[in-house]
């Protein structure tokens, strides 16, 4: 059995936002918040070269939204 300590540190982990925009693959499950809101949700389709900018497949019914990391919001793996 894993210590709880251990346990929640890799919660915290998986939960911590991505810094580097450019670290991002294609296809991975992201969301998208500002003011630790929840804005969007989805897969990433693009990460630009210079890593300040990011489209997003969105979970729901809905076109690729384009994100930009001077807007202020942040990245979190899901």
């Amino acid at each position: 059995m894993k210590a709880r300590g251990t346990v929640m540190s890799r919660r915290l982990a998986s939960a911590a936002t991505v810094s580097d925009w450019g670290s991002l693959k294609a296809g991975e499950r992201v969301e998208i918040l500002k003011h630790a809101q929840v804005l969007a949700a989805g897969e990433v389709e693009e990460v630009s070269l210079s890593g300040n900018v990011l489209w997003l497949v969105p979970a729901g019914p809905s076109e690729t939204q384009l994100f930009l990391k001077s807007d202020g919001v942040q990245v979190r793996r899901s």
